[in-house]
């Protein structure tokens, strides 16, 4: 460390960026070329083990030699150019990348794929696809009839049906109007924007250690189950699909057992409404799984799970069965990105000869035990919880985990906050062992410099 974070270099662009763009919510000004690994540098010359990684997106490191070679190849350079809109012109190549990327790692039963340009964009795609395959059954597969095709142009049934999709409380699936109705983390991410009328449902207040408090978590389960299905029953809008995620991240990494996931498939199938996995910060391995509602041991899969983040590229997997029934039903212009695919294809042979799920197990256990032994050093650190390397921590305040992350930042570990006072641990699939010593050696450092500003 040089400087104090934001150095003088950062300030100073701050202030040309704010001539035209807002930076109030920059950490730093990032030098992306002396960036490597887990490590990211400043611009003021500061290097930082990074454990928030682009809001969780950073899987093998900063200017993997692999990932480089693969973008720099005539086929990724012939995608950037081109740019083709995939849903009406694509390459030759795209059905054998296909197989070789999205295919490749396509949870268990969902074998197709859409593919999309954000997580929002995903879980917006998941919802459309939702509602056209719960009106499909609705009008028994039979077309569209004219009063359909000619009312939806005027926003009115029945073309323009009343339909919802039910969330949950502390969940956060994205920023685009559907995806935002189905947000419900943070004030800020929703104030001001209409938002649709849809249920909402609690989500499992669970209390750690999971496996010292297994009765109460259960009841709690129970509860939230019973009070879902009569969400659905009450609703004055049919609910076409449910979405959630395995772990609830920008909602304060709350966690949920394969129990309350086994029950909300059985009430989705009760009920006739879809199950939406949003996997778009837990896919890809971080919770010791590739998918983490692999986890549920569900007796058939979700109807959709989306996925974005480390994956690069972004969209959702289904089934034959929930394919639209037509052409240009879920489509724009690109359908995604090629260059983003050929970077999956090779972070898929990376996430195979790395054996990544052997380590984030293994790195996941010792930052685990870590966070359990720093939990009896200092108080104030509560409710030490995690899968794989998707761990987190609770403070007792959000002046705290705001205060912990900026001291954290000066230590020399870039971090993050969730939920009201969370800490949350997001680091790369190549966070090995002295990654996590060097962690838990600055968060040790840090909650000590905490405690002496709080005296």
């Amino acid at each position: 460390m040089k400087t104090t974070i934001p150095g003088p270099e950062t300030r100073r662009l701050y202030g040309d960026l704010d001539k035209r763009q807002d930076p109030r919510a920059n950490h730093f000004f990032v030098d992306y070329n002396k960036s490597v690994g887990n490590y990211i540098a400043d611009i003021d010359g500061n290097v930082l083990l990074d454990t928030l990684c682009q809001i969780a997106s950073m899987p093998f490191g900063y200017n993997n030699p692999r990932l480089k070679e693969a973008v720099s190849s005539p086929e990724a350079v012939s995608a950037l150019v081109n740019r083709p809109c995939l849903g009406l012109l694509p390459d030759a190549s795209w059905p054998k990348l296909i197989e070789e990327s999205f295919a490749a790692v396509a949870p268990p039963g969902l074998p197709h794929v859409w593919t999309a340009m954000c997580g929002s964009c995903a879980n917006e795609g998941a919802m459309k696809a939702a509602f056209m395959w719960y009106q499909h059954k609705k009008r028994g597969g039979a077309p569209f009839t004219p009063e359909e095709l000619s009312s939806c142009l005027k926003n009115e049934a029945p073309g323009s049906p009343s339909l919802s999709i039910l969330s949950f409380e502390g969940g956060f699936h994205g920023r685009a109007f559907g995806s935002l109705s189905c947000t419900h983390s943070k004030p800020i991410h929703k104030l001001d924007f209409p938002a649709f009328p849809w249920p909402i449902a609690p989500f499992p207040n669970l209390k750690y250690p999971l496996a010292a408090h297994e009765a109460e978590n259960r009841a709690e389960e129970e509860r939230c189950l019973k009070a879902t299905e009569d969400a659905i029953i009450n609703s004055k809008i049919p609910v076409a699909g449910i979405i959630i995620e395995p772990i609830q991240a920008e909602g304060g990494d709350r966690h949920a057992s394969p129990f309350f996931f086994q029950g909300l498939q059985k009430i989705c199938k009760k009920h006739g409404a879809a199950l939406i996995a949003d996997e778009v910060q837990t896919g890809m391995g971080v919770t010791g799984k590739f998918w983490a509602h692999e986890h549920w041991n569900l007796p058939t899969p979700p109807d959709f799970v989306t996925f974005a983040k480390k994956m690069a590229a972004t969209g959702f997997y289904h089934s034959a069965e929930t394919r639209p029934s037509a052409g240009y039903r879920n489509f724009n212009t690109w359908m995604g990105d090629p260059v983003r695919a050929i970077m999956l294809r090779t972070m898929v042979q990376h996430f195979k000869e790395l054996d990544t799920l052997n380590l984030v197990k293994k790195s996941g256990q010792q930052l685990m035990d870590g966070l359990f032994q720093l939990s009896k050093e200092f108080p104030i650190v509560t409710n030490a919880r995690g899968q794989g390397t998707f761990c987190a921590f609770d403070l007792p305040t959000a002046a705290d985990s705001g205060k912990l992350i900026e001291i954290m930042r000066n230590n020399g570990v870039e971090a993050g906050t969730c939920g009201e006072s969370t800490v949350r641990v997001r680091p790369m699939l190549i966070f090995e062992e002295q990654h996590v010593k060097v962690y838990l050696e600055v968060l040790k450092k840090s909650l000590k410099q905490l405690a002496e500003l709080k005296k």
